[in-house]
Order: C-alpha cells, then sequence, then structure tokens
C-alpha cells in the first residue's frame, strides 16, 4: 500500500526520466512489486492454480525487465521480501480478506459466465507466494543475477544498500511501485518504469534542497519526513481520523517536533485519538530507522541504524515488533533463498510445496539477452541425497524428532522438540560441501546404526570408477569391451595389459577395490580377449611352407 497519497502530494518534485541514466551502475529491485504486476497477466491462472505455460507468464515479466536492464548496462540487485513484521499483522489480515472476498466474487463471475468480470476480479484477489519468489530464484540463480532474500520487509533492505558506498556493493537507485521506499530514506527510487525503461524518479537530496516548489521541504530532514508519512498513515499504524498527507505536512512543517506534533494531536482529536497511539507512533518510526536487516559481508542480522538507548529505554528494550531474532546460520539460508522465511521450512525438503519452472520453458523467459540458454535442474539422485523422508527414515530418539537432508551445497540438520510449543528451538547447521559425506556417514551411524551405509559407499565407488576408468586412448580393447561390462559387475579396473604378444588368447584380470565400510567383497573376474588376427595366421603358414620348400630342394641336391 505505501504511504497514502504520497506520491501525488509530491508531484513538483517527480521527474520523467529513463533507466538508461544508470548506466554502468548497480540498481536495486523490489522483487515483490514486479512479481505483483506480473501476476495479473495470468492471475485466473494463479488463483485456480491450474497447469499450464500461462501460469508462469509473471516469470516472462520479470525477467523481460531484468534483461532490459542487462541491455543497457545496469547491474541489477534483486530483493525478496522475507518474513511478515508482528507490527504489520493487521494490515496482512486485512489484505487477505479483501482478496478472499474478491476471489469469491469472481468465481460467481465465472459460473455465471461473465469472464473479464471474473479476470478484473482475480486481479485483486491474485497474491504473490514465497513459492512463486523461490522459482524466480532458480531462474535468477541460473543467470548469475544477484539477489538476496531480507529476513523481514525488502523495503529495509533496500534501503541499508542504497546508503552503502559503491564499492561496498551499495546500490544508487531503487526501482519500485512502493513509496514506502521514500520513508525508509532510499536516495533514489524510479517508480511506475514501463518495457522500454521510461519512469517517474523522486530524488530524495533534490527534495530537501529544492525551495521554489511547493510544497516546500526546506526545513525538513530525513526524520521529519519519515515522521510525516506515519502521521498521513502507513502499513504499520493507520492514521488518526482526518489526518491525511496535506495535514501531517502541515504539522510538521509547523512545529519541526514529533513530540509536540502528537501533542498537539492529543488536543484536538481527544478521544479520535487511540491512548496507545504515541507508543505506536514511536515503534512505526522505528520501524522506518531500526528494522532488521540482513548484512552479506558479516553474514547476520543487524539494524537498519543503531537505536539510541534513550529509544530502548522508552520501549522497554522490547523490540518484537521489529521481528524476532534470528540465528545467523538460518538467515544466511533465507537471504539465500534455500528456507521459506515465512514457515522456516527448507523448499527442498519440501518439494510438494515448490513448483519448479520446466526447462523448455527457460528460454522462453529469459529471453534474448540471456547468459544461459537453459536452466537445468538439479536430479533429485545426483544433487539431493534425503537420510530422513516420511516413511522410512525417521525415528524418534526420546523427546527429539531428528531429520537429516544433504543437497549438493549445504548440509541441514534440523533438531525438532516434541514437546515444546515454540518454533524457535529450530536450529539449521551447515557445512562446506567437501565435509558433508564425512559428516553424513558419521552421524547415520550414530543416529541410525541400524541403516546400512550402501548408499554413501556406492557414491564413493561410483566416483572412484569415474576417476580408474581413464584408460589411454590407444587401448584398441577399451572402447569396444568397456561397455559391455554391466554397472553392477565391475568397479573399477585397476590392471590393464599394455604389452601384446603373438599368442592365441589373452587374460585380463580386473580386481574390485575393497570399502573399508562395507563387508561385502566382490570374485575376481576373468576376462577372455582373442587378440589373433587371420593375417598373422597366414604370415606364419607362408613361413613355414618356404622352409618346407627349401628343405626339400638341399635334399634333392644333396642325394646328387
Amino acid at each position: 500500500m505505501g504511504i497514502k497519497d504520497l506520491l501525488r502530494f509530491m508531484k513538483p518534485y517527480v521527474e520523467t526520466a529513463h533507466i538508461k541514466k544508470y548506466a554502468g551502475k548497480r540498481v536495486g529491485i523490489d522483487a515483490y512489486s514486479w512479481l505483483h504486476k506480473g501476476a495479473y497477466s495470468c492471475s485466473m491462472e494463479l488463483c485456480l492454480n491450474s497447469e499450464g505455460e500461462k501460469k508462469l507468464q509473471y516469470l516472462n515479466y520479470f525477467m523481460h525487465r531484468i534483461n532490459m536492464l542487462r541491455h543497457y548496462k545496469i547491474t541489477p540487485v534483486v530483493v525478496f521480501d522475507g518474513g511478515n513484521l508482528p507490527c504489520k499483522g493487521a494490515t496482512e489480515d486485512e489484505r487477505h480478506k479483501r482478496r478472499k472476498t474478491n476471489r469469491d466474487q469472481a468465481m460467481l463471475k465465472l459460473k455465471e459466465g461473465n469472464v473479464a468480470g471474473a479476470i478484473e476480479l482475480f486481479q485483486r484477489a491474485v497474491s504473490v507466494t514465497p513459492s512463486m519468489a523461490h522459482q524466480l530464484i532458480q531462474i535468477l540463480k541460473s543467470e548469475n543475477i544477484e539477489f538476496v532474500v531480507a529476513p523481514y520487509e525488502a523495503d529495509a533492505q533496500l534501503a541499508y544498500l542504497s546508503n552503502l558506498k559503491e564499492e561496498k556493493n551499495g546500490i544508487v537507485a531503487v526501482i519500485s511501485e512502493d513509496s514506502d521506499l521514500l520513508a525508509y530514506g532510499c536516495p533514489a527510487v524510479f517508480f511506475k518504469m514501463d518495457a522500454h525503461g521510461n519512469g517517474q524518479e523522486v530524488v530524495l537530496d533534490h527534495v530537501f534542497s529544492c525551495d521554489t516548489r511547493v510544497p516546500s521541504f526546506r526545513h525538513f530532514n530525513k526524520d521529519l519526513f519519515t515522521g510525516m508519512c506515519v502521521l498521513a498513515g502507513c502499513d504499520f499504524l493507520p492514521s488518526v481520523p482526518g489526518i491525511g498527507i496535506t495535514r501531517a505536512y502541515n504539522l510538521v512543517s509547523k512545529y519541526r517536533n514529533l513530540d509536540r506534533v502528537l501533542s498537539t494531536l492529543k488536543f484536538e482529536k481527544g478521544d479520535q485519538m487511540p491512548e496507545d497511539y504515541a507508543k505506536s507512533f514511536r515503534e512505526a518510526v522505528a520501524v522506518f530507522h531500526h528494522a532488521r536487516i540482513y548484512d552479506v559481508s558479516l553474514k547476520r542480522i543487524k539494524h537498519l541504524k543503531p537505536i539510541p538507548e534513550e529509544l530502548l529505554q522508552f520501549l522497554d528494550e522490547e523490540l518484537d515488533f521489529l521481528g524476532p531474532e534470528i540465528l545467523p546460520s538460518l538467515a544466511t539460508s533465507i537471504a539465500q533463498g534455500n528456507i521459506d522465511p515465512c514457515t522456516m521450512e527448507a523448499f527442498n525438503v519440501f518439494p510438494s510445496t515448490v513448483n519448479h519452472v520446466s526447462t523448455a520453458n527457460i528460454k522462453k523467459i529469459c529471453g534474448p539477452f540471456s547468459r544461459q540458454e537453459a536452466f537445468s535442474q538439479p536430479s533429485k539422485d545426483s544433487s539431493v541425497f534425503a537420510i530422513s523422508s516420511s516413511k522410512s527414515r525417521k525415528e524418534t530418539t526420546g523427546k527429539l524428532d531428528i531429520h537429516i537432508t544433504i543437497n549438493a551445497t549445504y548440509f541441514f540438520l534440523l533438531v525438532e522438540t516434541t514437546q515444546a510449543s515454540d518454533a524457535e528451538q529450530m536450529q539449521c547447521l551447515f557445512m562446506d560441501e567437501s565435509e558433508c559425506l564425512e559428516e553424513a556417514a558419521a552421524l547415520q551411524n550414530m543416529i541410525f546404526p541400524s541403516i546400512s551405509t550402501r548408499k554413501m559407499v556406492g557414491e564413493e565407488k561410483k566416483s572412484h570408477r569415474k576417476e580408474v576408468l581413464k584408460v589411454p586412448d590407444n587401448n584398441p580393447f577399451r572402447k569396444r569391451k568397456v561397455e559391455e561390462f554391466e554397472p553392477g559387475e565391475m568397479d573399477s579396473v585397476t590392471e590393464l595389459v599394455s604389452e601384446v604378444t603373438e599368442v592365441e588368447s589373452l587374460e585380463v584380470i580386473c580386481t574390485i577395490p575393497e570399502s573399508q565400510k562395507s563387508v561385502e567383497s566382490k570374485p575376481v573376474k576373468r576376462i577372455e580377449l582373442k587378440t589373433v588376427t587371420k593375417e598373422k595366421k597366414v604370415k606364419r603358414s607362408n613361413c613355414q611352407s618356404s622352409e618346407n620348400k627349401k628343405n626339400t630342394i638341399l635334399n634333392f641336391f644333396s642325394r646328387v
């Protein structure tokens, strides 16, 4: 929703521009803003959860604009929304009710045969889910496009990146449709960008430095500007009845002190002003100034700005309205798009909730400026090895339900207490890929002693087999005989015969190395390879016949 009527009120400061002005720069993208606009073209398919390529039109919309930015030599930095803030719960509930009402009305229109009316209502009912964002993240990874999932509000993460210097991977502007970014203090925001790169831009430095335009913000700073926005009504706090953007501007411009503004409102509105409005107002302002963001360099959560001691005392050090604390390892996994920020469940642990994009559609989505022609999904056998499953790999040890999941990049150990009522006791540990297999085998033997480690040993044998089977190209038996071996018959070849003599047959002995962990052994297999050719036999017979002829002639002359 943003700040109601803020852009209309600041129309004198809105300038028409083209995105190519940021060529060679890093520009932030409010991901959910583009996802919402892209979802309008396939709103009915998304609401009805129907199958087909049209359901993925929002990905085409997003990637078309990404490719346009890359065409103009702009480096896009995509930022996704994370978990919901507690202070935004009332706004989210109201939005959910409106979407449900619009969906119910759309279904009635559809039953009546009014498809156009139904689509219009479906556009109001559609919502962007973490699953849709995860689908987009897979494409961004395949295209090597930088992205980050914020712990909570993407606007706060974008504001943090906007205040970083370029040499520290900062961004110079933000592309969005949400006016909240101005309240967060983003220096430059690019609104309403079309498919050709045209849009409208607001630069805060121009707003605070210009005194010839009306309304004038000459005597404003970022704190007063944010206070004005909160008074006008935002996602974290509704406005007092009768207070809009114009009235809020007049009050802040007149008193230039937020405490005096609150006192004046209390005197003027009386009972219309809620009793706890002053505390809620300070909390809403604190969200815009001190929101929790993810520091990519430190790989942990921190505040957008340090919280002053005075504010901490006023709030009794209760900062739950900014969102719960998140462990660094869990925050990193959220930022990298591996865990759903709302449910705290790993996407690859629960594949039923994710509809992956088919490889055939990636060429269409990525467009002509795509860096890769196709996006290949990891197969379950090669990149994901799940020890835990709902059937046989879940065991109860005391009071703990332990689940283990391994993929090609990370190793997750999820520990969940059965008797606890709070889901915050879940822990997520990560380690390097090189240590993944060793730790998995050790944990499997420790937690599941009854389960055989045959699969882990099999993976080691396969990798060892690939290395040993690299025989020279001049081996005449390699192409013909190696292909005849079944995968289960031979795991590795340790000896090769390099010298061939003129004999009738040749024996090649193939041995299978024993694994230290396996108790099974396989017998040595012998394979006879016939190597004598007809030409050699003919030469030998010719030589013998010529010698016989010579002997008969000599015997004849000796007798004479």
